[in-house]
């Protein structure tokens, strides 16, 4: 059973869902590719998500740079690859798609990593925002841009003040 649960953040309002393997998604309020949700989602809470809140707040205050969750992502070996891959981008880093690609050993997969960016299910935990064009690029994101951008700018990885109106 998959429970979920909507929170308020200072990028709206987010779903987060977790079965007993871990948590699942986290979307935000326009996802362009949602969580297929099942007659197993219930409304509701559960520790994971508890504790997901708790961290997730803690992120948005300054507080915390890594998050210790359990994590159940569901999709292909290749995007587990990559959305590995994004956990080891540190806090306040970026890093191009080609260096995504080259370190996941697959330097000529660079849009296959780039697709695989663009469907983790659990973006912020994992922090698919940290990765940007070659050129410095902000580019594309789930949650938007002004969300991409805000949130590299609450971890000082952009210059000026996180606003999620610029």
């Amino acid at each position: 059973m998959i429970r979920y649960l909507h929170i308020d953040s200072p990028v709206g309002r987010l779903l987060l869902a977790a079965g007993e393997a871990g948590l699942c998604a986290i979307e935000f309020p326009s996802n362009r590719h949602p969580v297929v949700r099942g007659e197993d989602w219930h409304a509701g809470e559960n520790p994971v998500l508890l504790a997901t809140r708790r961290q997730l707040d803690e992120y948005f205050a300054g507080q915390r740079r890594q998050f210790e969750l359990p994590l159940s992502p569901s999709g292909t070996g290749f995007q587990r690859q990559v959305w590995a891959a994004l956990a080891t981008i540190p806090y306040g880093q970026t890093l191009s798609y080609a260096q995504l690609a080259a370190r996941i050993g697959q330097p000529s997969a660079v849009r296959a990593v780039g697709a695989a960016n663009g469907r983790n299910p659990l973006p912020i935990v994992l922090p698919c925002h940290r990765v940007i064009g070659a050129d410095g690029s902000l580019t594309g994101f789930g949650g938007g841009l002004p969300t991409k951008r805000f949130l590299l700018q609450l971890e000082g990885a952009l210059p000026g003040e996180p606003d999620l109106f610029a």
